[in-house]
């Protein structure tokens, strides 16, 4: 008796992935028309039969996306994630979201966890520390994987990188602070050796370079309860500063409470721009400054090339920035 054709078999038959096959079940709008018909004339061909409940036993094995991120609690990897899977759910793919909390030990599991459940890919914003082993695993599962925001793995022919333009960011931030008057300006925030810490900064260094302005940089976690403690050490112990460039808005809006609360009145005594421009920045008092990077769009844009690379095969470009910009607000231009 000759085996029953799989859809791997349609797969091979149509030259397309298993992926744009499952679409075509599916009934997916994202596959285009001559696709679909080329698929189509596959299955007749090989007389496939597709078993639609055996596909529901199976779960996770057609459209389903994994999303892996390494902080959901920042609300700008929340925003980011949901945005992501809004657009999946709109293309009819599920997603399965895992917070990895910056541990290499539960990405590692994570991901192993969706490699076996079947997922048709993964869109990653990594926990640093990976000595590659997951991506060699991903790499070995087949499974496209697009890495976001972070670049853990060199590899990028294989694992493409998307990310935000930070060092235009950390320019136009730090320009900013220059032509409003401030000389003693503070990178705050990031952690020190960190690619995106030195992504962050090197535009605020050129511009510090520029001007020939000594950078002054205080690196730890950028939380708020360290940027509020950094704002209490630079009104003791560093009343020359003037102004400060976040390396994100949560160290940022600690430091707003830090200095509100030891007297200092931001912007006019100390001029403060964040990095991310999440809701929050329009919403407290004074409004903060920051450096918009429309991680909603971001996301939108991601989910989206990772969906062309399922349905149409095409692999991203290797590496690909947006754009970024600033909005100036009350912590910078004043009350």
């Amino acid at each position: 008796m000759n085996k029953r054709p799989t859809i791997v078999d349609v797969a091979r038959h149509a030259g397309v992935s298993k992926s744009t096959v499952s679409l075509v079940l599916q009934n997916s709008p994202l596959v285009r028309k001559e696709t679909r018909e080329t698929v189509e004339r596959s299955m007749a061909e090989l007389n496939y039969v597709y078993n639609r409940s055996a596909a529901n036993l199976r779960g996770a094995d057609v459209g389903l996306i994994g999303l892996v991120i390494n902080d959901l609690r920042n609300p700008f990897f929340t925003e980011f994630a949901t945005s992501a899977q809004m657009t999946f759910a709109s293309h009819g793919f599920a997603t399965v979201i895992a917070n990895t909390d910056e541990d290499q030990q539960i990405q590692a599991q994570v991901i192993g966890s969706m490699i076996e459940h079947g997922v048709s890919a993964l869109v990653i914003s990594p926990a640093y520390g990976d000595d590659g082993a997951i991506f060699t695993r991903i790499e070995r599962a087949g499974i496209p994987a697009l890495q976001v925001l972070r670049m853990i793995d060199e590899r990028t022919d294989l694992f493409p990188f998307a990310s935000l333009d930070y060092a235009t960011g950390g320019r136009l931030a730090a320009r900013h602070l220059v032509d409003l008057g401030a000389r003693h300006i503070a990178f705050v925030g990031g952690l020190q050796d960190r690619p995106v810490t030195a992504e962050r900064m090197s535009g605020y260094l050129a511009v510090m370079a520029e001007h020939g302005i000594e950078p002054v940089t205080f690196h730890g976690r950028p939380s708020r309860g360290f940027g509020r403690d950094i704002a209490l050490t630079l009104a003791r112990d560093h009343p020359d500063i003037d102004a400060a460039v976040c390396f994100n808005d949560l160290a940022a809006l600690g430091m707003l409470s830090g200095f509100a609360q030891c007297g200092v009145e931001v912007g006019s005594d100390f001029r403060l721009v964040g990095f991310d421009d999440i809701e929050e920045c329009a919403l407290v008092y004074p409004q903060l400054s920051s450096v918009r990077c429309d991680v909603g769009s971001f996301g939108r844009r991601s989910a989206a090339t990772m969906l062309e690379w399922l349905e149409t095969g095409k692999r991203p470009p290797e590496k690909d920035f947006a754009s970024v910009g600033l909005v100036a607000r009350q912590s910078s231009l004043g009350l």
